[in-house]
């Protein structure tokens, strides 16, 4: 066995609720959907998004955000290699809060990013962040939590009683 019990308690801590079974399901939604969608609407949600946002390289970050999205949305989903999926996850939601509702709140591209069509400031981020904060925070709460006791990697680890 690589780890003995003593040193996966110290590496993975206490058990999740069973609950984070819940936050799981809400994340492997939301990341495969739109994973999906990268996919089956290119111009507006995959490389012509990507285009109109100024991420670098959009034919190519387009197929690959919605492969991301979608593959690690699924292990999220099942709960295996949860806190890996969940990092991964977490900061494909920093890149697009930073390229997408950053230029909202402030009014005006930056780093390469597109300025925003439409209304600016605070509460129009507010609105339009409110999925990709609460993905972004789904996801830290399983880093750092675990995925819980209905997750593959529950059963693959041993733990202490």
């Amino acid at each position: 066995m690589i780890f003995n019990q003593r040193s996966t308690q110290k590496v993975f801590p206490p058990r999740a609720p069973r609950a984070a079974l819940l936050i799981r399901l809400a994340i492997g939604f939301v990341f495969i959907t739109e994973g999906i969608q990268k996919f089956l609407s290119p111009e507006a949600f995959g490389v012509g998004r990507f285009t109109r946002i100024g991420i670098p390289s959009p034919e190519t970050m387009g197929p690959l955000v919605g492969v991301v999205e979608i593959a690690f949305g699924a292990l999220v989903l099942i709960g295996l290699f949860t806190r890996l999926s969940s990092f991964v996850l977490a900061i494909d939601m920093v890149v697009a809060i930073i390229a997408t509702k950053i230029p909202i709140l402030v009014g005006y591209g930056f780093w390469g990013f597109a300025a925003p069509a439409g209304q600016t400031g605070f509460w129009t981020m507010a609105h339009e962040a409110g999925v990709d904060i609460a993905m972004l925070l789904s996801c830290l709460f399983l880093v750092s939590a675990g995925p819980g006791p209905t997750s593959v990697d529950e059963r693959m680890i041993p733990r202490l009683p």
